[in-house]
């Protein structure tokens, strides 16, 4: 994807009136800065698409991408464990029942079939743009470390590798990072790039007001964005 379409993205969201990219949307642009997201195929119709053809392995999940939803899972938004095609179409039936009656005024853009990815070192990395102090950085442990200990850390963005290594070490959960209690350390490095991606989006792109990959899973090789959530700045 070019910056042109990233732009055009960015621009088709807000002339539709949205302050938010779609899933699928904020997807395609950090992938823009080569930060890894799982395949994935949408689903606007009725008809289900060839895995196969799409080379994914089983098992699969399944999201809803709404305009109106954030937190898919307090409406039934998300269905994981889908194994094959049976599956995945009576996962979307039930899951069109349940946001009927949990989210009924929801306008649906779609459903979003992924592969599932193995839960790593769960972390949190985001941007947003502070009115006094410019662009800020964030990164911290994800998960229920995030919600209620609020572990992270901030800086400055733009902001550099070494930086981004010195944020690791200031929360309290760097030892789930370097390997705790027998696990292997996770990609440091990589984790690095991706927190210098964001900062380098975030100082960019002027018009986006937050962004947040959340979890992102750090592995021992590697990381994958599962979920990344993009706010824009109102014209």
């Amino acid at each position: 994807m070019s910056m042109e379409e990233v732009d055009r993205i960015i621009d088709n969201a807000l002339n539709e009136g949205r302050h938010s990219l779609l899933e699928t949307e904020a997807r395609a642009l950090i992938s823009h800065w080569d930060i890894p997201v799982p395949g994935s195929v949408l689903i606007t119709g009725s008809e289900i698409p060839e895995f196969s053809m799409a080379g994914f392995d089983p098992p699969f999940v399944l999201k809803v991408i709404s305009r109106d939803i954030l937190h898919k899972t307090e409406v039934k938004g998300v269905i994981t464990g889908l194994r094959d095609r049976d599956d995945v179409m009576n996962a979307l039936i039930r899951m069109k029942r349940d946001l009927e009656e949990n989210a009924p005024q929801a306008r649906i853009e779609g459903f979003l079939l992924e592969e599932f990815v193995p839960r790593g070192v769960e972390v949190i990395i985001g941007g947003m743009r502070d009115p006094q102090f410019g662009p800020v950085v964030m990164f911290g442990t994800g998960g229920i470390m995030v919600e209620l200990m609020k572990d992270v850390s901030f800086r400055l963005a733009p902001l550099d590798k070494g930086e981004a290594m010195a944020m690791m070490e200031d929360v309290r959960g760097y030892p789930l990072l370097t390997g705790y209690r027998g696990s292997k350390p996770v990609d440091r490095e990589m984790l690095a790039s991706v927190i210098v991606k964001l900062s380098d989006i975030i100082t960019k792109i002027e018009v986006i007001r937050e962004i947040e990959i959340n979890p992102l899973f750090a592995y021992e090789d590697g990381v994958m964005a599962v979920d990344a959530r993009v706010i824009l700045e109102e014209r």
